[in-house]
């Protein structure tokens, strides 16, 4: 793959196969104000202006970087697929689209899709094959006015408070592959650590009678196991690939052990129809009464949040290097993890994440759902979450990384005696996730609103400055007391149903406002007031973080956040990622024994 292209590196790692084709880079594009381009013949004729993929058009690194409202955009690129590819079908990939895409191919409607954070596949069988050209041509369209979610993308025109620049259109790499009429499609990948395996569900495109599924598990030794799946009466192989004592090696952070795995689709005369690699690690996620262990032990989850957001391009890493580069920020101040806050981030900072050893909770881009708060008609909650969340689980489930779920996220709807809409999307993504996936805790609603008793862990938001305070909000928490948000639109109102003793952390907490380089009256904020120099900012976050590292009854904590972001300059790097403060003494306050790794 030629690396002058942007984002060059293959976007799907968990399930990779050899031969595919990078579309990032130039495409024809143009902005369609009033949404009318269908009428006005924008699928059929050249388009005016030219953007640089996977940038989203408000970005400078697409090369247009316009920031106003855009309603609908249209892109079109014209592709020659390789001739070398004979003999096979072709599937066009989209990472990520925001938000109402709509694809055709030669004149012929490919995909529609809604939700801008998760992929759409187009086959192409039929319509364009290898040695001929693909007309390709999109249109997205996204008002920002409307309630959808969106996550923290900015509904007004400027930006404010802690909602930041829009994304329109595609936004991740576009890509290419060819594939047998009958092929392997993403695997499911569940670890049992209990009996020493991995157990995979490999669906196939359709039924071949006669045909195999075959799975070998490797280390840097060579294959440990391997088996086979008769195709027969169903398509969909259940394979368990067992892992011998002298071979196996846990993941976990320090140690972020990846196997790797080779899957075959065979056809009955013996000949090797389609190949993909993947990978996966070996690891144990459960709630132990008030504490949740990874591998049978507790490891105090010291969480930062990420928002994913960049000065250049929105959303979109720059760079693979990029998101690598967040990621041991973090680490060197002192986290072991993330919230992977209001944003479905790329697959490659999974695959990144997963092979460094970095804790994450995935989480829905939702905030502010249900139309009460301080986000009035924000995003509104309908049937869409829930499909949406659904492609989510369904791409991410098999990263070892991943230690939690989120689905949604400061709901700010006070409990009442009457069901509402947001109750029932609440208790639907909630169900979801449960059936999606058995081996995660599921946290339903974060920090406001949480409705769902069954709930597997228990949290709150605490923006609380001082220390003093901030400790006495949690001093309960031993007690099976812990702090619950109130008070939003008043102060009296009930936010959370009863707490039934699970496990307790606070998801969000910090926020502590630094930034010496804005000038008096610039747009710059953070929570509460802001430190009057740097070693008032050393001494609130010790003392903020010590009171949750002493508590018997916290299993972790998120302080707000890795970076500024844009307006929001509370971070603990800049938002070009240069560091605000000595990442040694943050590493010391975090180094200290948290007193629910050490009680017995």
């Amino acid at each position: 793959m030629p690396h002058s292209l942007p984002r060059p590196e293959y976007p799907r790692p968990q399930f990779q196969r050899e031969q595919w084709l990078c579309l990032n880079g130039p495409w024809s594009f143009e902005i369609d104000p009033g949404d009318s381009g269908l009428e006005r013949g924008l699928r059929e004729r050249p388009l005016a202006g030219q953007i640089t993929l996977p940038f989203c058009p408000e970005s400078t690194l697409s090369g247009v970087g316009n920031t106003d409202f855009l309603n609908a955009v249209w892109y079109r690129r014209e592709v020659v697929i390789p001739p070398e590819w004979q003999g096979r079908q072709v599937l066009l990939h989209f990472q990520a689209v925001d938000y109402d895409a709509t694809v055709w191919v030669n004149g012929v409607e490919v995909a529609r899709h809604r939700g801008g954070f998760t992929p759409i596949t187009c086959h192409l069988a039929g319509i364009a094959a290898p040695s001929e050209t693909a007309v390709i041509v999109v249109r997205a369209r996204d008002d920002h006015r409307q309630p959808k979610p969106r996550g923290k993308q900015e509904r007004q025109y400027a930006n404010h408070g802690c909602e930041y620049t829009r994304t329109t259109g595609i936004w991740q790499t576009v890509w290419m592959e060819p594939v047998p009429a009958v092929h392997l499609q993403r695997p499911r990948i569940t670890p049992e650590v209990t009996r020493s395996l991995f157990h995979l569900e490999i669906p196939v495109s359709a039924n071949l009678p006669g045909a195999r599924v075959h799975a070998a598990l490797l280390d840097d030794q060579g294959e440990i196991s391997s088996a086979e799946f008769p195709l027969g009466l169903e398509s969909t192989a259940r394979i368990d690939l067992p892992v011998p004592p002298e071979r196996c090696r846990l993941w976990q952070p320090g140690d972020p052990h990846l196997y790797r795995l080779r899957l075959s689709l065979v056809h009955p005369s013996g000949e090797v129809l389609d190949q993909a690699e993947s990978y996966a690690g070996l690891r144990a996620v459960a709630v132990d009464g008030r504490r949740v262990l990874l591998n049978g032990q507790p490891l105090f989850q010291r969480l930062v949040l990420d928002q994913g957001y960049y000065p250049d391009g929105i959303l979109t890493a720059p760079s693979d290097d990029a998101l690598i580069e967040d990621i041991q920020l973090s680490m060197r101040a002192g986290f072991n993890g993330a919230r992977l806050h209001q944003k479905v981030f790329e697959e490659r900072f999974l695959y990144h994440a997963d092979r460094l050893g970095y804790l994450v909770w995935g989480e829905f881009p939702d905030w502010g759902v249900g139309g009460a708060g301080p986000l009035p008609e924000h995003q509104r909650p309908t049937a869409t979450f829930i499909t949406q969340w659904l492609e989510v689980l369904a791409r991410d489930y098999s990263h070892p990384s991943i230690v939690g779920w989120c689905p949604l996220n400061e709901t700010w709807q006070a409990i009442t005696d009457h069901l509402t809409d947001l109750d029932e999307v609440t208790w639907g993504m909630f169900l979801a996730t449960k059936a999606a996936d058995a081996t995660r805790p599921v946290l339903d609603a974060s920090g406001y609103s949480p409705l769902v008793p069954q709930a597997d862990v228990y949290d709150s938001h605490d923006y609380e400055q001082d220390p003093a305070i901030f400790a006495e909000h949690h001093a309960g928490t031993r007690a099976g007391a812990p702090y619950v948000n109130r008070g939003w639109p008043n102060p009296g109102d009930e936010f959370s149903i009863p707490y039934r003793g699970q496990p307790v952390f606070v998801s969000e907490f910090g926020g502590i406002w630094w930034n010496p380089k804005a000038a008096a009256g610039e747009n710059s904020w953070g929570y509460g007031s802001r430190v009057n120099d740097i070693e008032e900012w050393y001494t609130r976050f010790e003392g903020l973080c010590a009171a949750l590292l002493d508590d018997p009854a916290m299993f972790g904590y998120c302080y707000t956040q890795l970076t500024d972001v844009f307006q929001e300059q509370n971070g603990i790097y800049f938002f070009d990622r240069t560091a605000k403060f000595n990442l040694e003494r943050l590493r010391a306050v975090q180094a200290r024994p948290a007193a629910i790794e050490v009680q017995p």
